[in-house]
């Protein structure tokens, strides 16, 4: 499998056989990782790292991954690129391509990855955007497949809303690794349509199967895997939190849902989560709308059901699997 030279941009570009061998590669740097064996094969290499929204795991997952794998890294957060104010897109590509051997992008619309990637020269990796969350499919289906020891057939209930990056990459991940995905929400915030089209068309060929539904019981009933995210992300404005708190508390992740999905589900959680009140937007929130809990409960959260400490981790792993990859430098 040859990846040399390839974007990152959303699973969608990507076979289920290129999809399975980053996650196969990333589990052979994970043991490599735990047993202590180095594999620093792209010495004298630098990849950028630009942040117009900023994130814990998606930065420390790209500057450790570089760093085990010989790499330097320059990290741009949103104060410290002219990216699209005073330089553009385009032109920014064409300078870092000319000084790094690879470009990350975590921000906003997917066009502006879209862009960096035509003009770069190098491969560019979508740290996330509005759209697509690639680099955490991979790192979900790690963890995943370490659970349960294989992907296909495994069920997968997404609830929240769907519309937009960890809907839409869960819904592409799966009809393409002939998963069951269901998205377990208010109609208003099913997937979009023409994406659904398109994700069945995958399907077709895996055997997975796609489902939309505002039940609770019948989209989480036997289900392996019980999948959420905050119901508001960063940079939405603040009027949405009203909304989106009374459109979607019928659909937070409690012990009642748990039980109803198959008996040895897990739950998972891209992070942060507001499963409790000791952050600062979870407290100013919660003086506001008089909630506890959001899109999960912390008894879910902090259970033996719950992996997402597993997932965070292993955004890491496949995270390198994915610069060595495109970079040309596999174990």
């Amino acid at each position: 499998m040859n990846l040399k030279g390839r974007n990152f941009l959303t699973l969608k570009d990507f076979t289920p056989e290129e999809i399975t061998y980053l996650i196969d590669l990333a589990a052979e740097y994970k043991d490599k990782k735990k047993k202590g064996i180095l594999h620093d094969t792209l010495r004298g290499k630098n990849i950028a790292l630009i942040f117009e929204k900023t994130s814990t795991r998606t930065r420390c997952s790209f500057e450790v991954a570089a760093h085990d794998l010989g790499m330097g890294t320059t990290y741009l957060d949103p104060s410290g690129s002219q990216i699209g104010k005073k330089e553009s897109i385009a032109d920014t590509a064409r300078v870092l391509g000319r000084m790094f051997d690879g470009i990350e992008y975590r921000g906003f619309e997917q066009a502006i990855v879209e862009e960096l990637a035509k003009h770069a020269g190098v491969p560019v990796w979508n740290g996330l955007t509005n759209e697509y969350h690639p680099t955490q499919m991979l790192a979900d289906m790690l963890t995943i497949r370490e659970h349960f020891g294989h992907l296909e057939g495994i069920k997968l209930t997404y609830m929240g809303d769907a519309r937009y990056n960890m809907g839409n990459s869960l819904m592409i991940v799966c009809a393409k690794l002939g998963m069951h995905f269901t998205a377990c929400t208010a109609k208003e915030y099913f997937p979009d349509a023409a994406l659904v089209a398109e994700c069945e068309e995958y399907a077709k060929q895996s055997g997975a199967t796609i489902t939309l539904t505002e039940d609770v019981d019948a989209g989480t009933k036997d289900t392996d895997v019980i999948y959420t995210d905050v119901w508001v992300s960063m940079g939405e404005p603040e009027e949405v939190w009203a909304e989106r708190i009374a459109k979607l508390s019928p659909y937070k992740v409690t012990k009642a849902v748990m039980d109803n999905a198959g008996k040895d589900a897990v739950f998972l959680h891209c992070l942060p989560a507001f499963h409790d009140l000791k952050t600062k937007i979870g407290k100013e929130q919660s003086e506001k709308y008089g909630f506890t809990e959001l899109e999960v409960t912390d008894e879910v959260f902090e259970s033996k059901q719950s992996l997402v400490f597993d997932e965070a981790e292993n955004r890491m792993h496949t995270i390198k699997a994915v610069i060595a990859a495109t970079l040309g430098a596999v174990l």
